[in-house]
Order: structure tokens, then sequence, then C-alpha cells
């Protein structure tokens, strides 16, 4: 269980938000289908979404000005303007994005020691 910038805890399912990033890491196994697609970027965003406020706040501990500090406050503004972004109704592109956001959404539970 990790403690939200506000305060209160709530449990991350770490189960569920890995279960999304392989079922969305597996949609290149198979035929792309666009309402797959959709629901996996909606459960993808609904996570990276519940994991950017501890992220970031795991970032604000980071020595203020360091090389570490710069990096990590890239990678979450990238990973705010990939989950900003729209789902295209072009399958591959659509594929892409998904993908990308699974790889956001494991790069965020490794920040926050949660990944196995």
């Amino acid at each position: 269980m990790h403690t939200t910038t506000d305060g209160h805890s709530r449990p991350i399912d770490v189960a569920a938000i890995q279960a999304t990033i392989t079922t969305a890491l597996a949609t290149s196994n198979g035929p792309l289908v666009m309402e797959d697609l959709v629901v996996l970027e909606q459960s993808l965003r609904a996570h990276i979404e519940r994991l950017l406020p501890e992220a970031e706040a795991a970032a604000e501990r980071i020595w203020r000005g360091s090389i570490a500090w710069y990096q990590q406050r890239d990678r979450l503004e990238t990973i705010r303007h990939q989950t900003a972004r729209g789902l295209t109704d072009r399958p591959l592109t659509a594929h892409i994005h998904v993908t990308t956001l699974a790889r956001e959404c494991e790069w965020l539970l490794t920040q926050l020691g949660a990944h196995r």
C-alpha cells in the first residue's frame, strides 16, 4: 500500500495493473481488434492516472536540480503527454499507442518499487 499525496492510503492493485500490461503487450500476437485496443487504452490510462501522483511525489524527494531529478521530471512529463493523446481509429497506430502506454505503466510501477 502506498500513501497518496493527499495523505490517504489506497492500495495499488499491482496484479491487476500487471495483467493489463501483459494483455496489452500480447496484442501483437494476434489480429488488431479496435474494440480490444480501446478497452486496453482506457484501462492503462486509469492505471497511469492512479500511479502518476505517487511517482511525482517520489521524484520530488530527489535532490532538485540533479540530473536524476531532471530525468525523472522529463519522463513523467512524457508519460503525461502520452496519456493525454487520444486513440486513433487506425489499428496499427492504436496498437503502438497502447503498447507505449503499457511500457509507461511498467516504468511507473518500477519507480514505485511495486514492479515484480
